[in-house]
This record gives C-alpha cells, structure tokens and sequence, in this order.
C-alpha cells in the first residue's frame, strides 16, 4: 500500500529501510529527524509555477528489484540509454530503489577511486559520505521534498576521485521506474579532490508501460581545488511521474564545474540546478535544453553564487515547447558582496510550436560588489512562418522543416556539449519526440 508521507507516517518505514540497507546508527538517525522535520516544512517556493496539487507522495517508499548478471537483461529501449561500451566502462544500474547491476574497471579502484551504490558506501566508507552527505550543498530542511528524501532515500551514487587522479572515461548510471506508484528517490555523491578530473553521466528514465510514481533525486557535487568535474543528466521520466530533481555544486579555488542537464519528460518537472563558487578563480558552465511535449509542466532553474574572487559562470539555456507543453525557465547569477572581478553571463530562450504552447524566460542578476562584469539575454518566441515557409517551398514536408528549425535553435547548446555519446542520444531522444 501506498503511504501518504504529506503527513506523519510511521516512524517503523524508515526504520526498516534503514535496517535492510544495514547502515549505521548515524544514517538511522539522520533519517528519522528528516522524517520528523518534513512534517513542519512547506513545500519549495518555485518562480512563476503553482505546485500545490501536484502529487509528490503517493508512492511505495521501497520497491525492491532483482540483480542482474549482465546488462542485456535490460530492455532495449532501456539498454540504449547507456554507451555501446558500457559492459567494460565504470557503470551503475539502479531499477526503483535496488542497485542491480555495478562494474567498476580494476584499473581505477587501484588508484583509489571508489564507484559504487550509495547505500553499500555508507557501511564501507562512513566517515567519508558522513562529511559530505546533505551537510553543505544540500540541507536536510530546506523544504519538504529535501527532508523527505533524506528519510526515504534509496541506493543511489557514490564517487570519490582521489587527488591528482584523471579519469579519462565517463562513469555512468541509471535510474529506471516502472510499476504503480513506484518511489524513486536516488542520491548521487560525488566528490573530486585536488587536480582530480572525472566525468558522470546520469540518466533518469521510466518505462512506458504506465508507470506511476514519484522520482525524488538529489546530486551533491563537490569540486576541490583545481579539480574538473562534469556532470551530465537527462530526465525522460513519463506523464504520469512527478520529477524533482536538485544538483547542487560547491566549487574550491580554480575548481571547474560543467553541468549538461537534458530535461526531456512529459509530466510534473522541477529541475533546480545551483552552483556555489567558493574559491577564487573557481568556473561553472551550465548547459540546460527543456523539450517539451503533451501536457508537460516544468520549471527549470539554474543559479550560480559568486562567493570567491575572480570566479566566472556562464547559463545557457534552450527550450521548446509543443501541444499543451509549458515551461517556466530560470537563470539566476548572484555576486556576492567581495566577489571582485567576478565575470557571470547567461541566456535564455524558449520557443513554442503552436499556440497552446507556452514557455516563459526568466534572467535575473543580484550584484552585491561594485567591480564585477554581469551580463544576460532572453526571448521567448514562435515558430517563424516565413522560414517554414521557405523550406517547404523546397520540397520539405512541414514536419521535417519544424525538425530543422528546432534543431537549429537548440544547435548553440547541442554542439558544444564535449561528450559525442552524450550528444548524441539527446539528439535521438529529441528527434523521437518531434517525429511523431
């Protein structure tokens, strides 16, 4: 039966998800104060977008699933989500809330790098998720959904890249619901140290065969001193689940941070993307596309703090809207007060396909120091007739013009995405939802 964790449920839920993910006394009673405070918190205040009645409680809060040998017991449309390479890449496959698959190149876990599901990390290595885990980039009370996801959490990601270890291919993993009233609530931990550089892809998918549910993920991601970090993640969750995604960065001193974030699903979506630039000199790039179809509701955000000297950021965000599809999209750069020299840039645009379309395009700046560059640009739009006219008057059907005219617009952001694979399948994924 489902439980309704809107209200005080019983303490005995987390308790037993604690005891069959055998942790510590410390992760048990982390999880039952957040159950306590989630109780007496709002829920997030998100621009522009009314979530009141949207449905982030009823689900199962375990759905446990079986391991699997290999990963071509995956569904292909499932299987195709990873590289064609993953069966010898560093990859993780989690199926609702059970880790099922893991593999990890022996190369690597000589140097040191830990790779593994977040729920085997804390028995092994507790002092280390202990000091990063929801105390800094995310707060335990910072809203209902983050204290709920503290007490429901389930499997999730682990990596540790120790100092001046490059790693050259990307991690991987996979979060795939399927079932009614599933609760997916993932939590992906990375940590970089010193001159460290590593990769991570993170797909959130759903089967589509009426899965119901909640996904509830959070991505902590912490950036050490001359590090490079670059996190990538597509959400192409289904009508019926309600997606809340939060990334959240902490960058030190010449740190570089690039998020690549693929918002694609068709339900409920609140997608929050902030980084904070601690040290001097530290870099974030983030690269954001919003497709949206049917009656997707979304709203995405990025936002960027400057807190250390000489820090740069820049937001660049695509969307485009069709059918009912509406989206409200963010870019928020704060530079903080001793934040000298700070450069922050960002823009947004958004473009519908038809008139029950909507997309709306939000670009903020608080500047709290004097010597500091800043600045954003934004456009909201419709498909411009006069081009789909003249590609069809060249024998290309109305679809295919609107195909090349999407892709157009969101190239600026497509082709600078570094990683081939990654690209790609975004591509696909995109060409899918417009080809019908």
């Amino acid at each position: 039966m489902s439980v309704d964790t809107g209200l005080l449920f019983e303490q005995n839920v987390v308790e037993t998800l604690s005891q069959s993910q055998q942790e510590p006394e410390w992760m048990l009673q982390l999880r039952l104060k957040a159950l306590k405070t989630a109780a007496s918190l709002h829920l997030p205040k998100v621009e522009k977008t009314r979530i009141d009645r949207w449905n982030f409680t009823s689900f199962q809060p375990y759905t446990p699933a079986e391991s699997l040998s290999g990963l071509d017991q995956l569904p292909e449309e499932i299987r195709a989500l990873l590289s064609s390479e993953a069966q010898d890449d560093n990859v993780i496959v989690q199926k609702n809330s059970s880790p099922v698959y893991r593999h990890l190149q022996s190369e690597l876990a000589e140097k040191g790098v830990i790779f593994q599901d977040l729920a085997s990390a804390v028995r092994e290595h507790p002092e280390l998720v202990k000091r990063y885990f929801m105390t800094d980039a995310v707060r335990v009370d910072e809203h209902r959904l983050t204290a709920l996801h503290a007490a429901l959490w389930s499997g999730g990601v682990f990596l540790y890249v120790p100092r001046n270890v490059e790693v050259d291919l990307p991690f991987q993993s996979l979060f795939w619901a399927e079932g009614t009233e599933v609760g997916m609530l993932p939590h992906v931990l990375v940590v970089a140290e010193d001159n460290s550089r590593v990769d991570l892809v993170v797909n959130f998918v759903s089967a589509k065969n009426g899965t119901t549910g909640v996904n509830n993920s959070i991505i902590e991601t912490f950036v050490g001193p001359g590090a490079h970090v670059r996190v990538a993640t597509v959400n192409n969750m289904g009508d019926q689940i309600v997606d809340t995604t939060y990334r959240r960065a902490i960058v030190d001193r010449d740190g570089r941070m690039e998020w690549i974030i693929g918002d694609l699903g068709t339900g409920r979506i609140i997608s929050d993307n902030t980084t904070h630039l601690k040290g001097d000199g530290g870099y974030v790039d983030v690269k954001t596309i919003a497709v949206g179809t049917d009656e997707t509701r979304a709203n995405i955000t990025s936002t960027v703090h400057h807190w250390g000297k000489s820090t740069e950021s820049d937001i660049n965000a695509r969307g485009v809207m069709k059918d009912q599809a509406s989206s409200i999209i963010n870019g928020i750069t704060k530079i903080e007060k001793g934040a000298k020299q700070a450069n922050g840039q960002q823009a947004e645009k958004v473009l519908m396909l038809n008139r029950e379309a909507r997309g709306d395009a939000n670009p903020i700046l608080l500047i709290d120091e004097n010597d500091v560059k800043a600045g954003h640009a934004a456009s909201v739009g419709r498909v411009d007739e006069l081009q789909l006219y003249y590609l069809m008057s060249r024998g290309i059907s109305r679809q295919e013009a609107e195909k090349l005219i999407i892709f157009g617009f969101l190239s600026p952001v497509l082709s600078a995405i570094p990683i081939e694979a990654l690209r790609d399948r975004l591509h696909g994924v995109i060409e899918r939802k417009f080809g019908r």
